[in-house]
């Protein structure tokens, strides 16, 4: 719709998976008045699209999707193009414990809503040790199992498959230190392909002083696009390594710092750089209470969607026209050169 508003004729193209979502939604804006040549809706396959925007050299190009798809565009494109990528994106809760129900809710809501298949799902919990002694993590299991196929509260997962997410799981427990703290199993009694995942939500513990380390730093913050997330806790001293973890992250989409200590949210917003960041005890990665500006920061090909700010740095950019129509001066003389 931006790239519409703009005055522009965009190609759409949608991943195969979900392509007859966008398909219905494109006849429906037609049904309101689109016209039917204002939007070439394109199904293929990513070499297909790949060769199409080698050739067709569109002058700006919206992405969606993978970390990895986005570099190899950003090289093919010479520049041309606006990410909107991947996010392996942290919450963290500070030393202030208040509100523990909702805040469960909120973990659960942002991990495991949509089956964590949304880019903005809660990836990594770093959880202050005063947390660890309140039932923040038995809420947060009870909550996860009340998900079920059924209601389609978690589903299939449509870019991994059960074997690799359980295999991922696996390598992570490998981590001196880590464990499973719910889920870890396969969903049962249902039929959906091989080819997808179904496992129930997920959340593995990893000690901090793991996750920093090289050897386990890249497979720690893999981000799964599915009901995964990783917790792990930290002390008052070991603030700075928190935020050591968060500048090493490559994809700075969207973070939350729940908390109401204003030298607390100062500290850590100061010292990070996600484009979305929610703050304050009700703070969220995902489903924000307003309408804003969306998309990662750190980067100048970074994206945004959301807002007219954002439509305007994807969908156009400056232009200066100068007018100088004269007249010319009656009495005007050739000058001197200079």
């Amino acid at each position: 719709m931006g790239a519409l508003y703009m005055g522009n004729k965009p190609v759409l193209k949608v991943d195969s998976k979900v392509c007859i979502v966008m398909e219905q939604m494109l006849r429906l804006l037609h049904d309101c008045g689109l016209p039917l040549k204002d939007v070439d809706f394109l199904n293929s396959d990513g070499k297909t699209m790949n060769k199409l925007l080698l050739e067709g050299k569109p002058r700006m190009t919206l992405f969606t999707g993978s970390s990895r798809v986005a570099e190899k565009l950003a090289g093919d494109l010479k520049g041309r193009i606006k990410l909107e990528d991947a996010g392996f994106d942290w919450k963290i809760l500070g030393p202030d414990v208040d509100e523990v129900d909702y805040v469960a809710w909120v973990c659960d809501q942002d991990a495991y809503a949509c089956s964590g298949q949304k880019c903005s799902a809660q990836s990594i919990l770093f959880m202050h040790e005063n947390w660890s002694r309140s039932p923040l993590i038995k809420l947060m299991s009870e909550l996860a199992a009340r998900r079920k196929l059924d209601d389609l509260t978690v589903g299939p997962i449509l870019t991994f498959t059960t074997e690799a997410m359980l295999g991922h799981m696996n390598k992570l427990l490998q981590i001196p230190g880590s464990k499973i703290l719910f889920g870890g199993e396969p969903l049962e009694n249902h039929s959906i392909p091989s080819i997808y995942g179904a496992i129930k939500p997920t959340a593995v513990f990893v000690p901090l002083e793991e996750i920093l380390k090289d050897e386990n730093y890249n497979l720690v913050t893999t981000e799964i696009f599915g009901p995964f997330q990783i917790v792990t806790e930290y002390k008052d001293d070991q603030l700075p390594n928190v935020l050591n973890a968060l500048e090493r992250m490559h994809a700075n989409l969207t973070a939350a710092v729940v908390s109401n200590d204003q030298l607390f949210l100062q500290e850590v917003i100061g010292n990070s750089v996600n484009g979305t960041t929610y703050a304050g005890i009700r703070a969220r990665t995902t489903g924000a209470p307003q309408n804003h500006w969306f998309g990662p920061a750190g980067d100048p090909r970074g994206a945004g969607i959301g807002t007219p700010e954002a439509i305007k740095l994807v969908w156009s950019c400056h232009r200066e026209i100068i007018y100088d129509v004269g007249p010319v001066p009656s009495a005007w003389q050739l000058p001197q050169p200079t």
